[in-house]
């Protein structure tokens, strides 16, 4: 199989308004950064995707293991050498953290140290995403996962991901 061409973007618009004695003053922010990838394996490419919504339980947590135990939508399994992309999508219905983390035994480098964690807030997101041909070497067994923990014990979370990666 192969991925299409591929676009992660980031957009932020603003305004900065301050009041002063005769009028406003407005210092407009503009910024737009993307991420374009391309099917294949080296730098700017990515050829293998893993999308789902998921749902944890109470104080639930969840390895996803991007060598070999996730499958695709068609059903195949996904196979990563390199991560190059991160999205993780907190359902707003949601009323504790989706925390995302490098588990201490066999984490996927993502993070710099062994169990860094990040939460992302209900209807909040986190997204991580790089060109270059090295990304993040993902390697089967001790190497390949990253955890998603739900906060606290007292109601489900639902979160959307979406990893994109290059096969070697």
């Amino acid at each position: 199989m192969s991925l299409g061409s591929t676009q992660i973007a980031v957009t932020v618009s603003s305004s900065h308004v301050k009041s002063l004695d005769l009028g406003d003053a407005t210092f407009p922010i503009a910024l737009t950064q993307a991420v374009n990838l391309l099917n294949g394996t080296g730098a700017g490419q990515a050829d293998v995707i893993f999308t789902d919504t998921r749902t944890l339980t109470a104080s639930a947590t969840e390895n996803l293991d991007f060598a070999g135990t996730l499958t695709d939508a068609y059903g195949a399994t996904v196979t990563m050498a390199r991560l190059k992309a991160l999205i993780v999508v907190a359902a707003t219905g949601n009323t504790n953290d989706v925390q995302i983390s490098r588990p201490a035994a066999n984490g996927v480098p993502l993070f710099l140290a062994a169990s860094d964690a990040i939460p992302v807030r209900p209807g909040g997101l986190f997204a991580w995403a790089c060109a270059d041909a090295t990304a993040i070497v993902v390697t089967a067994g001790t190497g390949d996962l990253v955890t998603i923990t739900n906060s606290a014990g007292t109601t489900s979370v639902t979160y959307t991901v979406i990893a994109i990666g290059a096969s070697v």
